[in-house]
C-alpha cells in the first residue's frame, strides 16, 4: 500500500496521526523530534511509520519525496483500515 505523508520535523515528540489538508489521495501527519539534517528526519520518519502500522521497519520504504515535507511511502503488508484510523485521530 501506498501512503502520503505530510512531515514535521523537529516536534516535540513523534507521533503519528491526522490528515493534512483536503486533498486526495489523504495526507497522513507525521511528526518527528530529528532536524531534517543529513537524513535523519526521513529515517525517523519511516521507523515512526512502521511502529504506527505494526510493521518491520524493513517493511516501509521511501518512494518520493527526500527532500520534501511531503513523501509518498510504500508499505508492505499494511492494512487499509490502519490508514483510516491514523488519518481519523485528532490533530495534536
Amino acid at each position: 500500500m501506498r501512503v502520503v505523508v505530510r512531515v514535521y520535523p523537529g516536534a516535540a515528540r513523534s507521533q503519528v496521526g491526522g490528515r493534512y489538508g483536503e486533498g486526495e489521495p489523504p495526507s497522513l501527519v507525521v511528526r518527528v523530534r530529528e532536524r531534517a539534517v543529513e537524513g535523519k528526519a526521513n529515517e525517523a520518519v519511516l521507523r515512526a511509520v512502521a511502529r504506527a502500522f505494526g510493521l518491520p521497519r524493513t517493511r516501509v520504504r521511501l518512494v518520493t519525496g527526500a527532500r520534501s515535507r511531503t513523501k509518498l511511502l510504500e508499505l508492505d503488508g499494511a492494512e487499509p483500515d490502519q490508514l483510516v484510523a491514523l488519518l481519523a485521530r485528532d490533530k495534536p
